[in-house]
């Protein structure tokens, strides 16, 4: 009877609490349904708190969506340009990797008016991109035809060098806080590699981080304490590892093709996370404030 008793207690009381914690990490929408094309990419929040996003009511735009989750058009971009991903770096200047021109643009902080960084048509998309050490830029470089892909390097003298070639389908791409790893994922092989990063902004030390039996991979974003959260293409999840690749959790979200994540909100602890099959951004509470946040606001 006292062994039933104490069940009874701990399912009446400790379930509930259990399901509460779990439903913290599930996904709520954050901005209407399809205001953005399938194109959504590439999130990031400025030092204000406002979230920008690409392809907002049409292809070659960014989007600019305020604290109540309203969008309207920001800017949009040349004629013949269409953004991936975006990041800001530590002085507030926006850059928009352009994966239909070859380009990444600059936006200096305050300005609406986009600024070829670098050109190159050798690169076969410049899909996402990460700021690491000294304002160094990481750039993904997907072929999807050919299930390849190539890693680059952006100098502060904006100089491009091509860090690798001949890899998987290099998708999502992230810097750990303390600016000495990088991650990048292959989404077709559905694989992440990490790297250490060097003091000139080169990579060694080349070592398989995390690999999957199924689903995609596309944006990556790291934590205040350097947890890796992974959008899951057609999973409709993202999953949260550990600096040491162990899995943390696993967040359910409402659509199945989330294409990249931010932080932002209330102290950097709410993710945003484009989804390509309903054209609009969900979020969720994060274990921790995200990396980017922490570095601009302690």
């Amino acid at each position: 009877m006292k062994f039933l008793i104490k069940s009874f207690l701990f399912l009446f009381f400790i379930s509930p609490l259990c399901s509460c914690k779990e439903k913290e990490l599930r996904s709520e929408d954050f901005t209407e349904e399809f205001a953005f094309t399938a194109g959504i990419e590439g999130p990031a929040v400025d030092e204000n708190g406002d979230l920008f996003a690409v392809n907002f009511n049409k292809e070659g735009t960014i989007g600019k969506v305020n604290k109540a989750g309203e969008a309207e058009i920001f800017i949009s971009l040349p004629e013949g340009s269409i953004g991936n991903g975006i990041r800001f770096d530590l002085n507030g200047n926006m850059f928009i990797a352009d994966y239909l021109g070859h380009k990444v643009y600059r936006i200096k902080k305050g300005s609406r008016t986009p600024e070829i960084w670098v050109q190159d048509s050798t690169m076969n998309q410049p899909n996402d991109l990460a700021i690491g050490p000294a304002g160094v830029i990481y750039l993904s470089d997907p072929n999807w035809a050919e299930s390849t892909g190539n890693l680059w390097m952006v100098t502060p003298e904006r100089e491009l060098l091509l860090l690798e070639e001949g890899m998987g389908t290099t998708n999502g791409i992230e810097v750990s806080p303390d600016n000495t790893t990088l991650y990048v994922n292959e989404s077709v092989q559905r694989v992440i590699w990490q790297y250490d990063i060097e003091e000139n902004g080169r990579l060694s030390n080349k070592k398989e981080f995390v690999s999957f039996t199924d689903f995609g991979l596309d944006g990556m974003r790291c934590d205040k304490q350097g947890n890796l959260y992974v959008t899951r293409y057609d999973k409709g999840t993202v999953a949260i590892f550990s600096p040491e690749g162990k899995l943390i959790k696993e967040v359910t979200l409402k659509g199945k093709k989330p294409s990249n994540i931010t932080f932002g909100g209330e102290k950097g602890l709410n993710c945003y996370v484009t989804m390509a099959d309903r054209g609009c951004l969900e979020t969720f509470v994060a274990l921790n404030p995200g990396s980017y946040y922490s570095k601009i606001h302690y």
